[in-house]
């Protein structure tokens, strides 16, 4: 039985809202980290995601409103936790940027996989649009997350 119109925004719509969580917490994410850190590499990788994450939250958030929606401001409960975590690592290793890089690349492998949740659209409510935004999207993390283990890889060895 097919879903309703409404029922098919409210899919779309509770899908985008993940998405939006998932780029808070990459926001706060690398706040922390460049707050956590003193390498002006780190801070200038870090600031570079976070931007990339603003304005996937600008264009996601574009997309709920212009189906009705609201724009969620909160975070993922696992978020949180890799927030906190990432805060301990960083008091606990004295801002070893091993350890910080470590940290992050465990994050966006996290954020990698809500994206990947969300393009299956097991329910088949996205347009070819929003597939569109929400791979480009994940496209770009995915650079990102291959910036950070590059950088682990090359202190690594």
């Amino acid at each position: 039985m097919e879903a309703s119109a409404k029922e098919k925004t409210e899919k779309i719509l509770a899908h985008l809202n993940d998405l939006v969580e998932i780029n808070n917490d990459r926001i706060q994410g690398y706040e922390t980290a460049i707050a956590e850190n003193e390498d002006e590499e780190l801070d200038y990788l870090f600031i570079t995601m976070a931007s990339h994450s603003k304005t996937n939250k600008a264009d996601l958030a574009r997309e709920i409103s212009l189906l009705g929606g609201t724009p969620t401001e909160g975070t993922k409960t696992s978020g949180k936790i890799f927030r906190m975590w990432m805060d301990i690592k960083a008091a606990l290793t004295g801002k070893d940027k091993e350890e910080i890089l470590a940290s992050c690349e465990f994050g966006e492998s996290a954020a990698i996989e809500t994206y990947d949740t969300v393009l299956k659209d097991e329910d088949h409510v996205l347009n070819e649009q929003l597939h569109t935004l929400i791979n480009s999207q994940k496209k770009e993390m995915e650079s990102d997350h291959e910036r950070i283990k590059s950088m682990l890889k090359s202190m690594q060895n």
